[in-house]
Formats: structure tokens, C-alpha cells, sequence
């Protein structure tokens, strides 16, 4: 028969033992309800439902654009029971569209008074407008070279000359080429639906002819992506990201296997440049190779393989506080009930956000002063809350890893501080790899290294396009039509996105 002393410890080691599986089945409720929510709920992470946890303090990232109700244009309100909310106003068309008058007046019958027969007189017009869309319309052009020959000796003969095409004897135009550009890189539409699309206006022609088509206009634009290589790698700070892609036929690699797509991004919000490089590995290699010789700050998520390169070219590295909230919001997300640890850390996060809002349009010099006198007390606080909670919290629940991320990279994290020009999060990148995430769901992979590389300078341009307010389908036209006749570096540098933007603000 067991001792008393016996069975206290026998009990001691079961309760143990159910304290430990208790532990692991909370995470793997955990682990569950987040992948569900990544799955099935709402990207947003603007965490509407945690309001009361956030003790109805805005959060909103510095650069996030205003909610629909911030933007209303109406200044009318409706009263509900339990808030008031703007009424939604109709945004005027645009002014430079093309306006086709549709006249409507009345029979001469009808101009007649009924109570005294007199004719009724004009007194003014009554207008409204309607957007009408003219769906595709298909044109060929036609290049009639005049020919001349002497009249006396008949021995020469001299025909006149056409502008360099973006690829030579093809059919296809610098506007067409535009066209197809914009619609997989912009608007995520594959190839086949493309020709689908095509073949609709009689235009039959194979995804193929198309994909080769995309490759010549991925080299024909290198020179401008030299140009903003250039450009990137003077300025004081880089954001940068990697993200998977699919390349079937690469040679040493199975055709399921991750290749990657490397984007950098730097430059004012005013002067943005933003570059896309495809590369087989993920490996450290990448980023030294993208930043050789670079000597400035560089603005990563926790992934180490920037690391390296740090090290060996003494980069500042500077942390996402995006990515530091994100974990916090996954705890949030992960369980039914309110975390108050996790809300508290969201809380303080949002102060130094508002902070960076309220001083967008500052001077470094502003900023930096700014960022000392108010946002290091609040990132003094969060420090004390964290070396105070991480100890008390097991290490594999969600906060337990969201504390030991935001542990792990404090210094990088609060490296922001000193120097006003240093963004806060890498959202300017984030935000540029979003398009490309979104068309790889439709188009899924590349075919071909030479497919993928000839992607990378075409997302290049259309990002940098966008980053600096022009319309993508324009500038690749004026791209594709210009930079074949280009005879030099100042004709290539024209073609800059900012060069452009500038002559039309002018």
C-alpha cells in the first residue's frame, strides 16, 4: 500500500501532466481559430470587433488611406438609434473625360401654354450626367513607306523611314502591348483569358504569342530599370521583401518547388521607386547581391537572411512595428474571449502610429525631434511592460510568440528614433508586392526563368508608375513607343516616372 507522501506525488506529477496537455490543446484552439480566421475571415486588420479592448483609440497606420465615411464628401448626417453616420455623396465625374451632348426638348406641341396658347420661351437647361464605357475597340495600324526613284538614271531608290517598333515585324502595337501589360500586371488577368477576351472581337491569337510578347518587353525596358537601380540604391533607406513564385521549367529544380520575387522599394512618397528581381533561392546571397555596395538603413520584416548582408556592409537595420502589432493582432484573433495583454500592446502601438500621422508632412529634422519628445516615452512604457509580462507568459502560446517578436527585434524596432528621415513599418513594400500576390493567384506560375525575370521589370514599372501618379496604360505605352528610338542616356531618362510626372504637373 502507497505511503500518503506517495500518492501527493503521484497526484503532483498527474496534475502536472494534465496542466502540460491542457497547455498544448489551448494552443493547438489557438493555432485553429487563427488559421481559420487567416482562411475563411476578413484580411482587414483594422480590428473593428476590438474596439473595446483598444479602449476606442483610432488605429490606423500612417500611410493607411481614410475609411469610406472619413472620405464623405456630403456633409448631410443620419441619426440611428446608436451612431451617426454621414450620408454618402455622389463624386462629380472627371472633368478631362470627353462629354457627348444628348439635346432633349420638347415637341412644338408641347411649347404651348395650356391656359392661355401663349408659346412657352427658353429659360435655361436642366443637365445630368451618366459615365458610359465604349467596350474594346480594335484598330490596326497601317505603315505606308513612301518610296522614291530617280527619273534619270533609275539607279536610286530611297524609301522613307518608320520610328524603331518595340519588337520589329510583329503585329503587335505599342498600344496592344500596353494592353496586355496592364491587364496581367495590373489587373491580374491572365494570358488565356486574354485571348479569350481577344478572340470575342475576331482577334484570334494564342497565349503563347502573348507570353513571348511580355519577354521582348521585359528586356526592351532593362535600360530604364538600370535607371532605377541607380536611383534605389542612393537612397538613405530601402524597404525591402521577398514573396513565392512558381517557375514550372527552371533548371535543378523541380517544377513544385518556391522560387521567389525580391522587391525593393525606396524614395519619397512624391518619388518612388520600386523594383522587382526573380531569384531561384531565398538565401542570403539574394539580398547581398541586391545591395552590393549599397551604404544606408534597410527596412525588413524578422525573416535573418537580411542579416548577413547587414553585418558585412554595416547596414542599419530597422524592424516592422507592423509586423510586431500583426502578431498581437493574431492573438486577438486566435481566442473568443478579450486579451487584455494583447489589446494593451495594440494600444500602444496605435499611439506611435498616430505620432508618425500627425507629422507626415515634418521635416526629418521635425521628426526626429518629435519622435524623442513623444513617441520614446510610449516605447519606454511598452519596453517595461514587456520584460515585466514575457517571463509570465508560456513561450509557445500566440502571446508568448508575438512577446518574444517584438523581444527579439526591439532594437531593430525602435531604430526609427534616430533619424527622422526612417519610416516606421515597411508597408510602402508590403503594399507594392499586394498586386503581384493577387495576380499569382490567378496566373499561378511562370512558366519560364526568362517569363519571370521579364515580369519582375514590367511590375517594376507599373508600381513605380502607380507610386508616382501615373496611369499605368499611358506610361507604358509612351514607354514602349519612345524608349526603342532612345540614343541615349538623357533619352532614357525622359521616360523616368518622376521625369513624366513632373512635365505634366508643369
Amino acid at each position: 500500500m502507497k505511503t500518503r507522501t506517495e500518492l501527493e506525488q503521484e497526484n503532483a506529477k498527474i496534475k502536472a501532466q494534465l496542466a502540460r496537455k491542457d497547455s498544448i490543446i489551448d494552443q493547438l484552439k489557438e493555432a485553429l481559430i487563427l488559421e481559420r480566421n487567416r482562411k475563411f475571415a476578413a484580411a482587414t486588420e483594422s480590428l473593428r470587433s476590438l474596439q473595446s479592448e483598444l479602449f476606442n483609440e483610432p488605429e490606423q497606420d500612417a500611410d493607411e488611406p481614410a475609411s469610406d465615411e472619413q472620405l464623405s464628401v456630403d456633409d448631410d448626417t443620419i441619426t440611428v438609434p446608436t451612431h451617426t453616420r454621414k450620408r454618402g455623396g455622389r463624386k462629380p465625374l472627371p472633368e478631362e473625360l470627353p462629354r457627348i451632348e444628348i439635346i432633349h426638348d420638347l415637341s412644338d406641341a408641347d411649347k404651348i401654354c395650356p391656359h392661355d396658347g401663349s408659346t412657352l420661351k427658353l429659360i435655361g437647361d436642366k443637365t445630368s450626367e451618366q459615365l458610359d464605357i465604349i467596350p474594346m475597340q480594335i484598330q490596326v495600324i497601317r505603315h505606308v513607306r513612301k518610296q522614291y526613284a530617280c527619273p534619270c538614271c533609275e539607279g536610286y531608290l530611297k524609301t522613307a523611314t518608320k520610328p524603331n517598333q518595340p519588337i520589329e515585324k510583329s503585329q503587335a502595337s505599342a498600344g496592344l502591348l500596353s494592353y496586355i501589360a496592364v491587364s496581367k500586371y495590373a489587373d491580374s488577368l491572365p494570358l488565356y483569358r486574354q485571348t479569350n477576351i481577344l478572340g470575342r472581337f475576331g482577334i484570334e491569337m494564342n497565349r503563347t504569342t502573348l507570353a513571348n510578347w511580355m519577354i521582348k518587353c521585359g528586356e526592351l525596358v532593362q535600360p530604364l530599370i538600370n535607371r532605377f537601380e541607380e536611383t534605389l540604391l542612393d537612397a538613405p533607406f530601402i524597404h525591402m521583401d521577398e514573396t513565392p513564385v512558381q517557375v514550372l521549367n527552371e533548371a535543378g529544380k523541380a517544377a513544385q518547388s518556391k522560387s521567389y520575387m525580391w522587391v525593393r522599394s525606396a524614395g519619397p512618397p512624391e518619388n518612388r521607386i520600386t523594383l522587382f528581381n526573380y531569384d531561384s533561392s531565398r538565401s542570403g546571397r539574394v539580398p547581398a547581391r541586391l545591395l552590393a555596395g549599397y551604404q544606408g538603413a534597410l527596412m525588413v520584416d524578422g525573416y535573418e537572411g537580411y542579416e548577413p548582408v547587414c553585418r558585412e556592409q554595416a547596414l542599419t537595420r530597422l524592424g516592422c512595428w507592423t509586423h510586431a502589432r500583426r502578431k498581437f493582432v493574431d492573438v486577438s484573433r486566435s481566442s473568443k474571449k478579450k486579451n487584455g495583454q494583447a489589446a494593451y500592446a495594440i494600444k500602444l502601438i496605435a499611439k506611435l502610429y498616430q505620432i508618425e500621422k500627425s507629422m507626415k508632412e515634418a521635416s526629418p529634422e521635425a521628426r526626429h525631434i518629435e519622435r524623442q519628445a513623444r513617441a520614446k516615452p510610449i516605447i519606454d512604457t511598452l519596453k517595461d511592460w514587456l520584460d515585466d509580462t514575457r517571463p509570465k507568459v508560456a513561450p509557445k502560446t500566440t502571446l508568448g510568440k508575438a512577446l518574444h517578436y517584438l523581444d527579439n527585434q526591439w532594437p531593430r524596432l525602435i531604430g526609427y528614433l534616430n533619424d527622422g528621415r526612417y519610416p516606421i513599418d515597411n508597408n510602402p513594400v508590403e503594399n507594392a508586392i499586394r498586386p503581384f500576390a493577387i495576380g499569382r493567384k490567378n496566373w499561378l506560375f511562370s512558366a519560364s526563368v526568362g517569363g519571370a525575370k521579364a515580369s519582375a521589370n514590367l511590375y517594376s514599372l507599373i508600381e513605380t508608375a502607380k507610386a508616382n501618379g501615373l496611369e499605368p496604360y499611358a506610361y507604358l505605352k509612351r514607354v514602349f513607343s519612345e524608349l526603342p528610338n532612345a540614343k541615349g542616356f538623357d533619352d532614357v531618362d525622359k521616360l523616368l516616372p518622376r521625369s513624366i510626372a513632373e512635365k505634366e504637373q508643369q
